[in-house]
């Protein structure tokens, strides 16, 4: 599928060359020059630690907000996925210009400069809502703030880990980050639906706050990525333009990057609506909410941590196209639970798929773009997520009509479907190393 790219980290989907700084072992397993000594790099650990913190206020905002939407808008579907659009939506334009500013700017600074103004956009919520004057619109406000800070972060925090490390060491350096995002996925929802039981939500975005803060710091500790780079001759616009017209040439980023799309589209609507599933299949209080997040999170950090210790392997392709159709099945399945035994399981699968397939499809998209290009690409991956609004407010809204359990049914069809027909109309895909 199209000339082999010429920069030393690409290879081409119709053959089967290895990037730079791969070798060849027994069986035929594609294996990084080394395993999980990515934490050996002094910044990688900064990085680790700052998107550890980064994410573990995250996932403990997912709770603390959704709960709080719930009171708020008196338990409907519909108004948690417009708080999830709210955030997802900035991402859609504004992280295109974020991957376009990492490749001119230090990525450093931007990644400083996001944090502390999250933490300032979180303490204006929990003041807000400990003074009883919080209102709907003030979390769409606050959700939009968040995903446009997230639009900025995300692109140069991905591509300063492949500043750190060399190539054969970016799978296992990315998974890690996964991993710990992951780990956080288990421990920010428990304990934020404990806290919420005992401060309030008010309470737990203060301490939010306090953990942007912390990331911030973190990533202020980086000797890489605070140098200016030399300037492309090319306006912000022409800059992006650049960016969108190489992953366009590419075939393998192409299809890539076409394949970040489904699972956001059709895979994620669970996100925004496990609340509200919660409440009707479970009728559970904030700590089961809790629980239920961190199942999922602990089957996250399982895939991630699977896959850093894997190294690599081939037919990559073939394996981020398994990993959708499982989850979509696990997802289908999981909505039709009606007890916790029956629901924990599947969810365990919904998070370990997501994950190696998360973490697979960043990790191949860095390899094969080209290191100049890496800011810009990374962010077009990142607009996926813009896309989730077209996923949940649509989601949201059937199961307004026909139940939060059905509705996700029918996304997790959905996204079994609409991987098997990709699967079939791209072929050459399953033999992406």
């Amino acid at each position: 599928m199209g000339s082999k790219p010429t920069h030393p980290t690409s290879t081409a989907e119709a053959g089967d060359p290895q990037p730079a700084g791969w070798r060849r072992a027994l069986g035929g397993l594609r294996v990084p020059t080394s395993g999980m000594d990515a934490l050996s790099y002094v910044d990688f650990r900064w990085v680790w630690t700052g998107a550890f913190v980064a994410f573990l206020a995250m996932n403990m905002q997912w709770v603390a907000r959704g709960w709080l939407v719930l009171h708020l808008s008196d338990n409907s579907p519909l108004a948690l996925a417009m708080v999830m659009a709210s955030f997802a939506l900035p991402m859609t334009v504004i992280s295109i210009v974020g991957g376009a500013l990492s490749d001119r700017i230090p990525r450093k600074y931007l990644l400083v400069y996001v944090q502390v103004v999250n933490a300032v956009v979180t303490l204006g919520v929990a003041v807000l809502d400990m003074t009883g004057a919080i209102q709907y619109w003030h979390i769409l406000v606050s959700g939009l703030m968040n995903g446009t800070l997230m639009a900025f972060n995300m692109p140069s925090r991905q591509a300063i880990i492949s500043d750190i490390l060399p190539d054969g060491k970016l799978m296992s350096g990315i998974a890690l980050v996964s991993s710990g995002m992951n780990a956080t996925r288990i421990v920010g929802p428990a304990l934020a639906g404990f806290l919420i039981l005992i401060i309030g939500t008010h309470g737990v975005f203060v301490l939010i706050a306090l953990a942007y803060l912390v990331s911030g710091l973190s990533m202020a500790k980086l000797k890489t990525g605070d140098h200016y780079k030399p300037r492309s001759g090319k306006s912000m616009k022409g800059d992006i333009l650049a960016g969108l017209s190489y992953a366009a040439k590419e075939p393998t980023l192409l299809s890539l990057l076409v394949m970040a799309f489904i699972p956001v589209l059709f895979g994620m609507s669970y996100n925004a609506l496990l609340p509200a599933w919660a409440k009707e299949a479970l009728n559970i209080e904030p700590d089961g909410l809790g629980l239920l997040f961190m199942v999922m999170g602990i089957g996250a950090l399982a895939g991630s941590l699977a896959l850093a210790n894997m190294g690599g392997f081939r037919r990559c392709g073939a394996v981020l196209l398994a990993s959708c159709v499982a989850w979509g099945v696990a997802l289908a399945l999981f909505s039709q639970s009606t007890s916790f035994i029956i629901a924990l399981p599947l969810l365990l699968v919904i998070g370990f798929m997501s994950s190696v397939y998360m973490a697979l499809n960043s990790t191949l998209i860095q390899l094969y773009a080209a290191p100049e290009m890496r800011g810009r690409v990374t962010s077009i991956s990142m607009m996926s997520f813009g896309a989730l609004p077209l996923s949940a407010v649509p989601f949201g809204a059937l199961a307004e009509g026909i139940g939060t359990p059905n509705a996700l049914t029918l996304s997790g069809i959905l996204l079994l479907c609409f991987t098997i027909a990709f699967a079939l109309l791209r072929p050459a895909f399953r033999r992406i190393a």
